[in-house]
Order: C-alpha cells, then sequence, then structure tokens
C-alpha cells in the first residue's frame, strides 16, 4: 500500500469512528513522526458468549478483539438457569454499550440450526431457540448462533496455529469430536449450516449406537462413554472432565498407569484413522488439533501419527499435511464467535447502519446543545 492510500484509508475509518491514531513512541531516529491506530474509544463493539459442558463465558469485544468486558460462571446443565444467567448478563451489556454493539454470536456444543439449538447430546438439550438471548432490534442486530467446534475452526484460522493457510481442517475434541473446513478464510458451512459434524461419520463400531440416534459413529470411539468402557468403569457423569483426568494421568506416570495409557493410545488409534479418511476426501493444507485434541497430542501423539499414515492415500504420503496443536485452548470458541460477530458487521449494511447511527446520535447532540445554548445565554458566550 503506497503512503497516500494509507492515509486516505485510515482517514476514511477515521470518519466512521472505527479507528483512532495516536503518536507512535520516540525512537529516537530522524524523520516525521509517526502514529499508530487504535479502535475508536467510541467504535462498534460484538458480543460473543460460549456455553460450554461446565460452563459459560461473555466477552464483548473491540475491533482487532481485544476485550473490554469478560464473564465466567460456572453451571448445572440446567437450560433454563443457562440461559437465564447468560440473557442477563447479555441484557446487563446491552444496557451498558447500548447501541455500540453491532453483533452477537453464541457458541454452544451442538448441532445449530437457524439459531435453534436441534440437539447438545451430552448436555441433554434439544430443541432450544437461543435468539431469545438478543431480541432483533429495528436496525436487524440479531444474534448469530453455531457450533463451538465450527467457530473454534475459525479462530484457528484466522488468528490461531493454522494462519495463512489456504484450506484448513480443524478437529475440536471434547465429548466427542466435531470441528470445521475452512476454504480462503471462511467457513465451509453446507446447505443447512450443520457441516463439520465429523463424530458423526461412520468411523466406529457399526454395533455401538451413538447418542445422535445414528450407529457406528466416529463418536462411539472418541467420547468419554468409549473411554470408560476401556476402562471397565461406569459411564461417567461429565465426559470432558473424565476424559481430561484419563489423559492427566496417563501423562503422569506412563509406566505405572498402564490401563489409562492404554485407552488413550486406543483413543488416539481411533482418532488418526478418522483424520486420515478426512484427509484423503477434503484434501487441506494443515489439520489442528483443539480441545482435548491438543492433549491427546501430548500425551499419544505417535499413535495418532501411525495411524494416520497407514490411513492416508500413497500420493501424499511424500508430504501429508501436518498435524498441528491448535493455538487456542478452551477460549477458542469464544475467540471464533468474536470474529464471526464482526465478520457479520463489517459489511456494507453493517457499515451503513453504523454511519446512520453516528449520524442520528451527532444529529441528538447538536439539538441538545442548540436547546442548552439558547435557554443559558451565559453559557453561549462563555463558549464563544
Amino acid at each position: 500500500m503506497t503512503s497516500g492510500f494509507v492515509t486516505e484509508t485510515v482517514a476514511r475509518l477515521r470518519a466512521l469512528d472505527l479507528v483512532t491514531e495516536r503518536p507512535a513512541p520516540p525512537t529516537g531516529g530522524r524523520g516525521r513522526p509517526t502514529t499508530t491506530i487504535h479502535p475508536h474509544p467510541r467504535g462498534p463493539l460484538v458480543v460473543a458468549a460460549a456455553v460450554g459442558h461446565e460452563t459459560w463465558k461473555l466477552a464483548v469485544a473491540q475491533l482487532g478483539g481485544t476485550e473490554l468486558v469478560r464473564a465466567d460462571r460456572a453451571h448445572r446443565r440446567d437450560p433454563d438457569q443457562v440461559l437465564d444467567e447468560l440473557g442477563a448478563a447479555l441484557r446487563c451489556v446491552r444496557g451498558r454499550y447500548r447501541r455500540r454493539i453491532r453483533a452477537v454470536a453464541v457458541s454452544v456444543p451442538g448441532t445449530v440450526v437457524d439459531n435453534h439449538l436441534a440437539q447438545a447430546a451430552n448436555l441433554g438439550w434439544e430443541d432450544i431457540d437461543l435468539g431469545v438471548l438478543w431480541p432483533r432490534e429495528r436496525d436487524g442486530r440479531a444474534i448469530l448462533a453455531g457450533n463451538d467446534a465450527s467457530f473454534a475452526a475459525i479462530a484457528e484460522a484466522r488468528r490461531g496455529a493454522a494462519v495463512g493457510a489456504g484450506s484448513v481442517l480443524h478437529l475440536y475434541m471434547d465429548a466427542g469430536i466435531g470441528g470445521g473446513v475452512i476454504e480462503g478464510g471462511r467457513l465451509v458451512l453446507g446447505a443447512t449450516s450443520t457441516a463439520g459434524e465429523f463424530g458423526h461419520m461412520p468411523f466406529g463400531d457399526p454395533a455401538q449406537q451413538c447418542r445422535c440416534g445414528a450407529r457406528g459413529c466416529w463418536n462411539t470411539t472418541l467420547d468419554g462413554a468409549a473411554v470408560a468402557r476401556a476402562l471397565n468403569q461406569p459411564q461417567p457423569t461429565d465426559e470432558v472432565s473424565y476424559v481430561r483426568h484419563v489423559l492427566a494421568v496417563a501423562r503422569a506416570a506412563p509406566v505405572l498407569q498402564h490401563e489409562e495409557v492404554a485407552a488413550a493410545q486406543q483413543m488416539a488409534s481411533a482418532t488418526g484413522r478418522g483424520v486420515a479418511g478426512l484427509v484423503n476426501a477434503l484434501d487441506p493444507d494443515i489439520v489442528t488439533f483443539g480441545g482435548l485434541g491438543r492433549e491427546l497430542l501430548e500425551v499419544a501423539g505417535d499413535h495418532v501419527h501411525s495411524a494416520y499414515l497407514a490411513g492416508l492415500m500413497h500420493f501424499r504420503l511424500s508430504a501429508p499435511p501436518p498435524l498441528v496443536p491448535a493455538y487456542f485452548g478452551d477460549d477458542a470458541p469464544l475467540v471464533g464467535a468474536t470474529e464471526e460477530a464482526f465478520s457479520a458487521f463489517l459489511t456494507k449494511g453493517g457499515l451503513r447502519s453504523w454511519s446512520q447511527r453516528r449520524q442520528q446520535s451527532a444529529d441528538l447532540l447538536n439539538g441538545r446543545a442548540g436547546e442548552t445554548a439558547e435557554s443559558t445565554p451565559h453559557l453561549r458566550q462563555r463558549q464563544s
């Protein structure tokens, strides 16, 4: 970008109250002083929320992703309680920031269709309207709800371990495995916006029925119930915490904790075989592992890679897509929701609405200033 084009672009962004300039720290060198670009202090904001298996999180972020507000709360998996608490938190930030909030995105660990949570098997939730969390306003601002693994994929592609890759396969493991495919920086949604439900591909034992209703899903070899079966233990109440504990035990004492190590290796081999099938079908540049997948790579990465290479088509073996731990941890869905909220706002329509809001605020402010000046001549005189 030429200096003239940069100057013109920054001026346009400043005129929209999107960014502001500040003097750059002195360097002691010669030449004209420079400035740095920052989000405008009265600029647009987005709200992101992420419901997990044990907690929900909420963040208010400005351009660039810096969070101004953050809240984390534990929950007991009761949908009414979670919606009530999260809705109250959203109303609070709505009252505080008002029309500066330009988009809202909510991540949930389940299948989402048209802002309805169709099913979150591990939570035991079905058919929940997430749109009630943020009723639509006259200027069109509405909630954007999506799957946690899909949002995590967006986070890794735009700000994480897969930045710069043209085609990304992201796998997010918690109570099973999901993920997303990113092509050219955009999430592949599918016909009903539910693409990425990799855990329900028939990579498992056909004799095992999945909680989704199908048989032989990949999840039946990877979820907490599968790990518990391998250890001859009862099905855990919280599968995510259970698998995390098993992996931690296997990492801490691999020689002494033989059963946990064997369970982790079995899970790793099943993961590697499935990833090979996805790579053969989707041809990504890179594969990122988020959620419990990062810990699985650390504990039994050699078994993941061995099964992965064994399942690849022969022509891919000379340069197989690398398997990389994700950059973001448990915050990945929240970061991805923030990114998607800004994507929803940073459109022609979104910027036009923001510009109109600014003009209305300016007109209102000028009107109030005129009324004040006419009713208080001494103030008008002092200002002049």
